[in-house]
């Protein structure tokens, strides 16, 4: 189990920040090399490379050196755990909710509560 946890709380680390979300949506589309990531992106070719490395820790991308290109690939079942995670916290939530709502709807209107006519 602590092992899913460093592996769910590295993959949470990584899609926390927007540009590596980013470089995650341009890679759903295909492999692509750094300098193509970095193209859009308003920072460095550094910088980039240290985002890359934190996707690449928590196993989201994969990179391939061939001469001089750096390519990266994103690894689409690396999110598989969080997802499993996050469709394991709906179904409680949902759960809980549906219970509020079933006792809700069990108790009397507002007005019986004191009925001073009789």
């Amino acid at each position: 189990m602590l092992d899913h946890d460093n592996t769910l709380d590295l993959t949470f680390q990584a899609l926390a920040d927007a540009s590596r979300r980013a470089m995650l949506v341009r890679l759903a589309q295909g492999p692509a090399s750094v300098s193509a990531l970095a193209q859009p992106l308003a920072m460095s070719l550094q910088a980039v490379m240290q985002h890359l490395s934190v996707l690449e820790s928590a196993g989201l991308v994969r990179t391939e050196k061939a001469g001089r290109v750096r390519t990266c690939r994103i690894e689409p079942q690396a999110l598989s755990l969080a997802e499993r995670w996050i469709n394991q916290r709906r179904h409680e939530w949902e759960g809980h909710l549906d219970r509020l709502g079933e006792y809700l709807a069990s108790l009397p209107p507002e007005g019986d509560l004191h009925d001073d006519s009789k």
